[in-house]
């Protein structure tokens, strides 16, 4: 039975993925973010147990890949449909005024996809990762309507700019390059629990947990530029070594 409980984890990131998407399509596209901040949540869960219960498997890996491309490719890519639709700087996507603009937010599920690809064929890719990884891509992009939500009221200038068209295509597309290109990335996997052998992640939790609570739900893009900052600086000093 405990080998089954990592496959079951990771079905209910697919399950979360799957509501997500159903919530787009009712146009609460906040539910939806969050949704995706579940998935997540599932996602880091089934890992865990399975190092846990050594249950881990190939079945196992496979299926954390499809239940990934969904809750962090399909589902954010609806999202960034969404958002590009309701977005200033170009048409919206109407009966009226139709657009292609936001059909380019599908570029995220077709390079996460390509992404997972080549991760589980890479053997390298253990103890750490290269590219961007696609849960990250999808957490950015699922900040992006909760962010929208949380300043709409003052409407200061970074929700202009995250509501922009060509910011929103910006993240689209580079970080859908991001996640097919070989950027050396660490990874958050830990085989132990001491600081030594941890001390880029546990610096970099410790300084994502100040941003969560000082900027709460607009820490999220934050995070993840400093998850490139950081391991932009672990791969410059490894190289020196």
């Amino acid at each position: 039975m405990k080998n089954h409980i990592p496959n079951i984890i990771t079905l209910f990131n697919l399950l979360s993925g799957i509501l997500s998407i159903y919530c787009i399509m009712n146009g609460n596209i906040e539910l939806a973010g969050w949704f995706i901040f579940i998935a997540a949540g599932f996602d880091f869960f089934d890992g865990l147990a399975a190092r846990l219960l050594n249950a881990k498997s190939e079945v196992g890996a496979q299926l954390d890949s499809l239940a990934d491309v969904v809750s962090f490719g399909v589902a954010p890519g609806f999202i960034m449909f969404y958002m590009l639709n309701i977005s200033h700087g170009q048409p919206g996507n109407t009966g009226e005024n139709f657009s292609l603009l936001p059909f380019m937010a599908f570029i995220i599920p077709a390079f996460g996809a390509l992404r997972l690809a080549i991760f589980n064929t890479d053997t390298e890719q253990t103890n750490s990762f290269k590219g961007l990884p696609i849960p990250a891509m999808g957490a950015l992009v699922a900040s992006l309507p909760l962010i929208r939500t949380y300043l709409i009221e003052d409407k200061a200038f970074f929700y202009q700019i995250i509501t922009d068209t060509y910011f929103l295509l910006a993240v689209a597309i580079f970080g859908s390059l991001l996640m097919v290109s070989k950027f050396p990335m660490f990874a958050l996997k830990f085989k132990g629990f001491g600081f030594k052998d941890n001390m880029t992640k546990y610096i970099f939790l410790g300084i994502s947990l100040v941003l969560i609570l000082t900027l709460q739900i607009i820490a999220i893009p934050f995070i993840v530029l400093l998850y490139l900052f950081m391991s932009l600086v672990v791969y410059l000093v490894d190289i020196q070594d």
